[in-house]
């Protein structure tokens, strides 16, 4: 069980296109649902699945829209009329891109990166997004590869921006994976569908249960402000 100083890893359940997928997610405790509007996705989830998800769910867990290389303007219009509370970019989208897109639709932006060495990391450092996603590289898909990469490679990325795992994760898996990068959280699609954008109840409730038993390190609070940091201005 996660001692004093843990905390348990937060879950995001990703690839849903049913209402009674996420109602499952919602009940083991995930605390974000991705739904996928890449048009190749074989779990692309559509505008009115979408809207019902967040309809329902948004009180009790985060709805994150997954784009991919979507105009800007178009990012801002679904994301609205779909009431996503987050926003996750899983393309080649420039940190101004996300910049804008926080600034226009008021809601919290995930920046994903596929990682296949340092150079990478050190990529994705440049974007001041509320949450990096650290994805496994793939020439020909944007996310839900069922691969994983070298773990490893984390403990060389800036920590600053809190970081969420995805990539290849299932029950058997994730609890080396989150000991090996202590994550603010977890991402996973693939790794609990009986099929792709139809989730497996039984794998769902085995990677909830492995989750729930680990713990990462509590961050340490944040020091208050000193010199001119400390003022207040009116």
């Amino acid at each position: 069980m996660c001692g004093v100083d843990t905390i348990r890893p937060e879950i995001k359940i990703c690839g849903l296109t049913n209402l009674a997928d996420a109602q499952l997610a919602v009940e083991h405790g995930a605390w974000a649902l991705g739904v996928i509007f890449h048009r190749p996705s074989p779990r692309r989830c559509t505008l009115v699945e979408a809207t019902a998800i967040s309809s329902a769910f948004r009180r009790e867990a985060e709805v994150v829209g997954v784009f991919v290389n979507r105009p800007l303007d178009e990012v801002v219009r679904i994301a609205d009329a779909t009431g996503l509370t987050m926003v996750q970019l899983h393309g080649d989208e420039g940190p101004i891109y996300a910049a804008q897109l926080a600034r226009r639709s008021g809601l919290r932006v995930i920046k994903a990166a596929q990682i296949a060495g340092k150079a990478d990391l050190q990529a994705i450092g440049a974007f001041h997004t509320d949450f990096h996603l650290l994805d496994a590289h793939s020439e020909d898909l944007r996310g839900g590869t069922g691969l994983t990469f070298d773990w490893q490679l984390v403990e060389s990325r800036h920590r600053r921006v809190p970081m969420i795992l995805s990539g290849g994760l299932t029950a058997e898996n994730v609890g080396e994976a989150i000991a090996t990068t202590e994550p603010f959280g977890v991402d996973v699609a693939s790794g609990v569908e009986a099929g792709p954008g139809r989730k497996d109840p039984a794998k769902l409730a085995a990677f909830f249960a492995v989750v729930s038993e680990i713990g990462v390190p509590r961050p340490a609070p944040a020091l208050p402000p000193t010199g001119h940091d400390s003022e207040i201005v009116a």
